[in-house]
């Protein structure tokens, strides 16, 4: 009897093959990619006529007066810019055009996911120097059931890497050197504490 709950144990016990992860990742040339979802506001100077907020559509392309279908999702605002001028230039001399992006959702690949035990799980848009604590802000905070110090990031941008992430000693503890940054494409997991 005390052997097989020994085994039993041993076989609920977490075993760690994931590493730590890194404190800060450096992102320093991260520029915004336009997803699905996104609003954008399309200026174009001397022309108030033509410019407007379009949102960007399920298939990841706009419409705009006198551009009929553009693709600008996995572009940045800028290259849309530069789309979006070539296209009027058939109708508009020198167009000037800039490109905000007024609501942000990002494409799917840079969302950062949060799976699990997760008050809310749900995908969250990527923010250059985001760290675990602001997704876990953003989520509700871990349940009563979570096992937080098994959590793993599944990085997708390294080959789907596992990392190990500390979040009950973070969030119930207030242990800072737990947190750690965020990259594009994240996958937070918040696995099940079974005691």
């Amino acid at each position: 009897m005390v052997a097989g709950l020994a085994l039993l144990l041993s076989a609920c016990a977490t075993t760690r093959s994931a590493t730590p992860a890194p404190a800060s990742v450096a992102l320093d040339d991260y520029s915004y990619i336009i997803g699905a979802g996104d609003n954008l506001s399309v200026q174009v100077w001397r022309n108030p006529e033509l410019s407007m907020s379009v949102p960007v559509r399920p298939d990841g392309k706009i419409s705009a007066p006198l551009v009929e279908e553009l693709l600008v999702q996995g572009r940045t605002p800028v290259q849309v810019a530069r789309e979006i001028e070539k296209a009027l230039g058939k109708y508009v001399r020198d167009p000037v055009v800039t490109v905000i992006v007024t609501n942000f959702v990002g494409p799917y690949t840079e969302q950062i996911r949060v799976v699990g035990e997760a008050a809310k799980p749900q995908a969250l848009p990527f923010k250059q120097k985001m760290t675990v604590l602001d997704v876990m802000i953003a989520v509700g905070g871990l349940t009563d059931f979570a096992a937080g110090n098994d959590a793993t990031i599944l990085r997708t941008s390294e080959g789907n890497k596992q990392y190990s992430v500390r979040l009950k000693d973070l969030i119930k503890r207030g242990d800072v050197s737990a947190n750690v940054e965020m990259r594009p494409g994240d996958i937070l997991i918040i696995p099940q504490s079974w005691f």
